[in-house]
């Protein structure tokens, strides 16, 4: 049985860094593109990045376009989100999936391997 667990969240100031890890167990990332996500408290989960599996590219929301980084480590079959910059605006419950879309949208058709969240709070 395959599981993403996200972690390396937790409070961090105005202009501060934090990177989240996720780790794949029961199944390889290699063959899944994968993203980030979060849901803030009273809005709706929104899709922040999504890396291919077989080109390298990735693609980001503008919310977080030049200030997040996503990386993938395959050997480790680990995804990363380096987080730089962060506003208050960032607080929010993060997330990796897999069968994220290009195109930064939700899909409708659901995702293979769901995260169960880590939290970010920014805040002074």
């Amino acid at each position: 049985q395959g599981q993403l667990v996200e972690s390396g969240g937790g409070l961090v100031q105005p202009g501060g860094s934090l990177r989240l890890s996720c780790v794949a167990s029961g199944f390889s990332l290699d063959y899944y593109p994968v993203g980030w996500f979060r849901q803030a408290p009273g809005k709706e989960r929104e899709a922040i990045s999504c890396s291919s599996f077989s080109d390298g590219s990735t693609y980001y929301s503008d919310s977080v376009k030049g200030r997040f980084t996503a990386s993938r480590d395959n050997a480790n079959n680990t995804v990363y989100l380096q987080m730089n910059s962060l506003k208050p605006e960032d607080t929010a419950v993060y997330y990796c999936a897999t069968d994220c879309l290009y195109s930064l949208t939700m899909s409708t058709g659901g995702y293979t391997y769901w995260g169960q969240g880590t939290q970010v709070t920014v805040s002074s």
